[in-house]
């Protein structure tokens, strides 16, 4: 039942989705890649800050008064016209609110903070207190940026989610999709499908209807009754039948009821199945088959047509329905989402936040840490990270599980009771089994493989600073290292931008060849960051991560080094506070709620989006930290106002 469609959908795929519109049928599949319709013309409602028309006038003033003569007397000759480390600040100055600006300001800030711009052999130097007031001026600049929720991500489904969607829609085992490469998340997916992976799309859908439909011989199968429906009688019109079937189809595997153009693309295929003598059950599966490379149901697409005239709307209900869905289940919506959606209720806030929360509360919430938690906390490498099997030889697959485990059962326990974000740095609980609780010295007082929850009296535990699977994927094969644990800290905990590290310099771990005999791990950096290019970052990044120190590169506690040396586990955070153990770390880094708080925000938000955070997005963002102050920057009710924000229930349309 080939009909030569395959290589039809074969080079559909490889076109990109966005521009290919309505083609004639003799590009078939590719015609049905092509039908991405907008959305219904309704006027967005945006509440802004009462005073943003003065916020607006003051970040224009600042701009012109305090950040232009800053920029052109401190940056401007190194990063003008022909701009050194990827840093344009001439066109940033050209125009400060764009989109395009957002990033070389973010870079600029990350680097003036750190003293390692201007370089200390500049001509002038700021002054400490002009440093703070540059990055509080660049904070104001996100006023001047157009009132807009961002560009329309053209979403293709994740790996795990084009699983869940095969299984939940027509039962198939979820490991048909193994073939498929695994992914390299960022805030999103990938948006395109290259030529191999349009081979493996193709191969997974034949896998499928081989699977569900029956041979000509044989009995349909009960998937197939379901999907396909009661044959036609011999007299009936099969064309209006396989209409029929397509507009069911078409329903759930677009999520969306489809359009009349896109059912006379559906049934022009199930034509060419008949031209080519395949009876009506194969001439449907062909159509089916076609549905499943189409880009209605690999990609998340915008679903009606919009106005012309429209620059911005809201997501309509089915749209939303299936952001929803896949955010927090990884999955196609459920019956009830899909019914609210069939009523145009779902964009109700009261309605919205209430799915939200039945989402949250169910099982498959669980992929919220698949998806968002693990990558977030950076421990879905952990099961392929290598170790040195002489001195790690616990690092068993077994004991990679429990870590894992640990870190998603902690995640979604926050999410679960609702507790404050700071609660993911500074707590008395985790959860652990036998071979976990070896690792963490308690011995044998918990047996078996089962994971369970456990009151923590260590101080020095709790909280995602003194957790394994952390202290694991922050460690080298052979040891710790305090700058990836410093970096870890900074970025993905308190949300601060490190500057990447300047180009030629030798990492710690090849220099070994200098004299280090005798010297310990804190010594050895510290002779590192005596070179002037390392110093200003390492003043920073080092004292957080020997803050850490004390647990070895799997997440032991230990009280001296391998060489007998005793742990220096002293130093200070930025802004100066000192501390002298890990549990001192954590009370200082929980004493920074609002940073804690607004980081993972923001990584939510952009994960939700599929973008990078820019211009307009931070004033939204600073709404929406007004109301989480309010509630105790709560992690349910932080997942309830992302999903509800402007940014998440609408789009711009694109010309």
């Amino acid at each position: 039942m080939s009909v030569n469609v395959d290589a039809a959908c074969s080079y559909a795929l490889t076109t990109d989705p966005p521009h290919v519109l309505r083609r004639s049928l003799a590009g078939l599949t590719a015609s049905l890649l092509g039908l991405l319709l907008g959305f219904s013309a309704i006027s967005p409602c945006l509440a802004e800050p009462a005073d943003f028309a003065a916020l607006q006038a003051d970040a224009r003033k600042t701009f012109k008064e305090k950040v232009g003569p800053f920029v052109k007397k401190y940056c401007i000759d190194c990063h003008g016209t022909r701009p050194e480390a990827g840093i344009n600040l001439q066109s940033a100055l050209s125009s400060p609110g764009a989109t395009a600006s957002f990033l070389h300001w973010k870079k600029s800030v990350a680097n003036v903070k750190v003293h390692d711009m201007p370089p200390e052999d500049a001509e002038e130097i700021p002054t400490e207190q002009q440093r703070r007031d540059f990055v509080e001026w660049i904070g104001k600049l996100k006023f001047l940026a157009e009132r807009d929720p961002g560009p329309f991500v053209l979403r293709r489904l994740s790996k795990v989610e084009y699983a869940n969607t095969l299984h939940d829609l027509y039962g198939v085992d979820p490991s048909i999709a193994d073939s498929l490469p695994e992914e390299v998340v960022g805030e999103g997916y990938l948006n395109s499908i290259s030529p191999l992976q349009s081979e493996l799309f193709l191969d997974i859908a034949n896998k499928v209807v081989a699977q569900v439909v029956a041979g000509k011989e044989e009995p349909p199968t009960e998937t197939q009754k379901r999907l396909f429906g009661a044959p036609p009688a011999e007299d009936a019109d099969l064309r209006a039948a396989a209409r029929q079937v397509a507009r069911s189809l078409a329903r759930d595997a677009y999520r969306r009821p489809p359009t009349e153009m896109e059912l006379d693309v559906l049934v022009s295929v199930f034509d060419l199945g008949r031209e080519n003598q395949l009876n009506y059950n194969e001439s449907i599966a062909l159509m089916w088959k076609a549905m499943l490379v189409s880009p209605q149901f690999l990609f998340i697409t915008p679903a009606a047509e919009v106005d012309a005239k429209t620059t911005i709307v809201p997501l309509d209900d089915y749209q939303l329905a299936a952001r929803l869905s896949y955010l927090l289940w990884s999955a196609p919506p459920d019956a009830e989402l899909s019914a609210l959606a069939e009523k145009s209720e779902l964009h109700q806030p009261e309605v919205l936040q209430a799915q939200v929360e039945r989402l949250l509360a169910h099982d498959r919430s669980r992929a919220l840490f698949n998806g968002f938690g693990a990558q977030w906390l950076g421990v879905d490498k952990l099961e392929s990270q290598t170790f040195d099997p002489e001195l790690f030889p616990q690092m068993t697959p077994t004991l990679r599980q429990a870590m894992t485990d640990e870190a998603r059962l902690f995640f979604q326990s926050i999410i679960h009771e609702n507790q404050s974000v700071f609660r993911f740095v500074d707590s008395d609980y985790t959860f652990m089994n036998e071979p976990l609780a070896e690792l963490y010295g308690l011995g044998s007082s918990i047996q078996g493989l089962e994971m369970r929850r456990i009151k923590l009296e260590d101080p020095n535990r709790g909280g995602i600073l003194g957790m394994p699977a952390t202290l694991a994927t922050t460690s080298f094969p052979n040891r710790t290292s305090p700058v990836r644990r410093g970096v870890w800290v900074l970025e993905q905990v308190l949300g601060e931008r490190v500057p990447p590290p300047p180009p030629d310099v030798p990492e710690l771990a090849e220099q070994e060849g200098k004299s280090f005999e005798g010297l310990t791990l804190r010594q050895r950096t510290e002779l590192h960051r005596s070179e002037a290019t390392c110093a200003n970052c390492h003043k920073v990044l080092d004292p957080i991560g020997f803050g850490l120190e004390n647990f070895d590169a799997i997440g032991r506690w230990r009280d001296k080094n391998d060489a007998g040396v005793a742990i220096d586990s002293a130093g200070q955070v930025p802004g100066g506070e000192s501390f002298s153990s890990p549990a001192e770390l954590k009370r200082l880094m929980a004493k920074r709620k609002e940073d804690i708080a607004r980081n993972l925000t923001e990584r939510f938000m952009a994960y939700a989006l599929g973008r990078k955070l820019e211009g307009y997005d931070e004033v939204v963002i600073d709404q929406l930290m007004e109301k989480l102050s309010q509630d105790d920057y709560r992690m349910r009710t932080m997942i309830r106002e992302v999903t509800s924000s402007y940014l998440f229930t609408h789009r711009r349309v694109e010309e």
